[in-house]
């Protein structure tokens, strides 16, 4: 019998796989993955053809995470990657939501990046 959390897991891992058929990031509109953790969110831009992370969110997420709510967080970062998207000269991209369900927090992570400037 296999116990829900690696049924859970194993799930995700399917839907990520399903979503990285369609979508392909390329240096002009790179692919911006997500990670949620259970306590912060992470975001990197990744170009495919090259195998190489252009920008990413890294150890500045915890400070914009501290004193608020986990989705206010999300918003903050999104917005924060996109700052360093457009200092990078990057301003359209492909989203991969990594086989989370587009809503709370991923939602608002998008949501920051669509503020900040970047267009998907």
């Amino acid at each position: 019998m296999i116990s829900k959390v690696v049924k859970r897991k194993d799930n995700r891992q399917r839907r990520k796989l399903r979503i990285r058929r369609k979508v392909f990031g390329t240096t002009i509109t790179p692919r911006l993955s997500v990670f949620r953790s259970n306590r912060y969110i992470y975001g990197q831009l990744i170009d495919d053809t090259k195998g190489t992370v252009l920008v990413s969110l890294g150890p500045e997420v915890k400070s914009l995470h501290k004193g608020v709510k986990k989705v206010e967080g999300a918003k903050k970062c999104g917005v924060e990657l996109a700052n360093l998207a457009i200092k990078s000269k990057i301003k359209r991209i492909v989203f991969d939501r990594n086989g989370y369900k587009y809503t709370g927090r991923v939602a608002e992570f998008a949501k920051g990046a669509r503020e900040g400037g970047l267009e998907f």
